[in-house]
C-alpha cells in the first residue's frame, strides 16, 4: 500500500470508529462517482444543478464585468466543464484555467477537452483535496487578479465552522482583491430539499453506495454493498441535509486490520449539506470577504454570489 493510501486508511478507520460513524464525502468521487454525480445533475428532482446553470445564463454578462478582464480562473470541484465554458465563453481575457478535483483521471480528460476547445487557454489540472493546502501551479503571465470559482453550493458539504475556515484559507491564498465566485444553496421547503436528495430513479442511492465500492477498491476493504442502504432526510434545526449509509443488519466489516461491527440500523455520516439564507451566508464570510453582488433564479431556490477578498 503506497504512503498515500496509508493515510486515508488511517483517516477511514478513524471515521468509522467515532460514535458518530463517519466517511468524507471526498469519497464519493472515484470514475464512478463522479459519473455518477454528472447523472444526479440532470435529474428532474435535483433543482441545485438546474438553477445555477440558468442563474449563469441569465446573467452571465454582468457575472464576467464583476469578475474583470485578465483573470486566472480557479475553479474547486471542477467535475464537468458544462458551467466553466459559459464563463469561459464570456471572460475578457482570461489568463489561465486551474480545475482543481480530486478524481484525477476525470479531471484529465476534461482537461484535455477545454485544451482542444480552447486553444488559446492555459490549463493547469490540479489533482488534489482542495480542503487542504495545495499549490496552484506558476504562471508565468502577470494576471490581473486571481477569481476562485466555487460552484454546485459545495460549500455546504461542511460544517459552517470548517466553510469558514476554507474560505479564510482560500481568501489568503489568492490575496487582497482577489475574489470568489459561488454558489450557495438557498433554504427552502422541506419536501424540494429531501426530493432532490432521495430521486426516484435511485440515482444518488447508488452515488452514496459508491464511496464504499470505491474504498473496497482502492484499499481493500470488504463492505458487502448489499448489506447498506441510502437515507437522506432535511434536519430543520441545522439547516442542512444528512446522508447516511444504514446497515441492514448486524454484520462485520472488515477494514485492514481493523473489525468493525455494526447494528442493525446504524448509520455512516456521509454527507451534509447546508442551506443558507443570502444573510446567513454573508454572516458567514464576514471580516474574510465582502459581498459584491447576488444573483437568484425566480424561485430564490439557489444564488450564486460574487465576494471579493477584504
Amino acid at each position: 500500500m503506497t504512503v498515500a493510501n496509508e493515510k486515508i486508511m488511517a483517516e477511514v478507520i478513524e471515521g468509522l470508529q467515532e460514535p458518530q460513524r463517519r466517511l468524507s464525502c471526498k469519497y464519493f468521487y472515484d470514475k464512478r462517482g463522479s459519473e455518477l454525480f454528472e447523472q444526479i445533475c440532470r435529474l428532474e428532482e435535483y433543482y441545485l444543478t438546474r438553477c445555477e446553470m440558468s442563474i449563469m445564463t441569465d446573467n452571465i454578462e454582468e457575472i464576467s464585468s464583476v469578475m474583470g478582464e485578465n483573470c486566472v480562473l480557479v475553479e474547486l470541484g471542477s467535475g464537468s466543464t458544462k458551467k466553466i465554458r459559459v464563463l469561459l465563453d464570456s471572460l475578457k481575457s482570461p489568463v489561465a484555467h486551474v480545475p482543481v478535483d480530486i478524481s484525477s483521471k476525470f479531471l484529465m480528460l476534461e482537461a484535455d477537452e477545454l485544451r482542444r476547445d480552447y486553444p488559446n487557454l492555459i490549463v493547469y489540472p490540479v489533482a488534489t483535496d482542495y480542503t487542504k493546502d495545495f499549490t496552484v501551479p506558476e504562471i508565468t503571465e502577470d494576471p490581473h487578479h486571481t477569481v476562485i470559482y466555487y460552484p454546485g453550493s459545495s460549500i455546504g458539504n461542511f460544517t459552517p465552522e470548517f466553510s469558514r475556515r476554507l474560505l479564510s484559507r482560500l481568501a489568503g491564498a489568492s490575496g487582497k482583491g482577489s475574489g470568489l465566485l459561488v454558489g450557495v444553496d438557498l433554504k427552502k421547503q422541506r419536501d424540494i430539499l429531501e426530493a432532490a436528495y432521495n430521486d426516484k430513479k435511485g440515482v444518488t442511492a447508488e452515488f452514496n453506495l459508491n464511496m464504499l465500492r470505491h474504498l473496497n477498491s482502492l484499499l481493500g476493504c470488504r463492505f458487502d454493498l448489499s448489506g447498506f442502504e441510502h437515507h437522506a432526510f432535511y434536519n430543520e434545526r441545522e439547516g442542512r441535509i444528512e446522508m447516511y449509509l444504514n446497515s441492514t443488519k448486524d454484520q462485520e466489516v472488515q477494514v485492514n486490520n481493523t473489525c468493525l461491527n455494526f447494528t442493525k440500523g446504524e448509520g455512516i455520516l456521509t454527507e451534509y449539506s447546508y442551506k443558507y439564507s443570502i444573510g446567513e451566508f454573508h454572516d458567514l464570510v464576514s471580516g474574510i470577504y465582502r459581498p459584491e453582488a447576488c444573483w437568484t433564479d425566480p424561485e430564490d431556490n439557489f444564488s450564486v454570489q460574487y465576494l471579493s477578498v477584504v
